[in-house]
């Protein structure tokens, strides 16, 4: 069976490398070199995963979608945030229509400009 755990081990992992030498650590030299270098990772990721659907090979979707997780994982801990939140969000949106959740958001932030549903309505 599937371990789902490993996301937070994962993040633990992370969290634990942000005081690494950057020099040994590929995360601490990602962090060290700042957001601009993890979103350039996070968009070669996600076209590898587009080339790789494209292709058919569902191994290959498969180890570019744990590479995209993963860098995505390294961008939380970038701005302080943990796999927790994102579960958070996922969780709130459960149960609620994509097109509903949608446009919920953009009422949101036209209420109160932060991109955060307004909870007060």
């Amino acid at each position: 069976m599937t371990d789902p755990n490993i996301l937070f081990r994962l993040t633990e992992t992370i969290e634990a490398r942000k005081q690494s030498d950057p020099h040994a650590s590929y995360v601490a030299k990602l962090l060290h070199d700042g957001r601009d270098k993890i979103l350039k990772k996070i968009a070669e990721e996600s076209a590898e995963i587009l080339l790789a659907s494209k292709d058919g090979d569902s191994g290959h979707v498969v180890r570019e979608t744990a590479d995209l997780w993963f860098h995505c994982l390294v961008l939380l801990a970038h701005h302080n945030l943990k796999l927790g939140d994102v579960l958070d969000e996922l969780r709130r949106r459960e149960g609620v229509s994509g097109i509903d959740e949608k446009a919920a958001r953009k009422a949101g932030q036209a209420d109160n400009g932060t991109g955060r549903m307004n909870q007060d309505k």
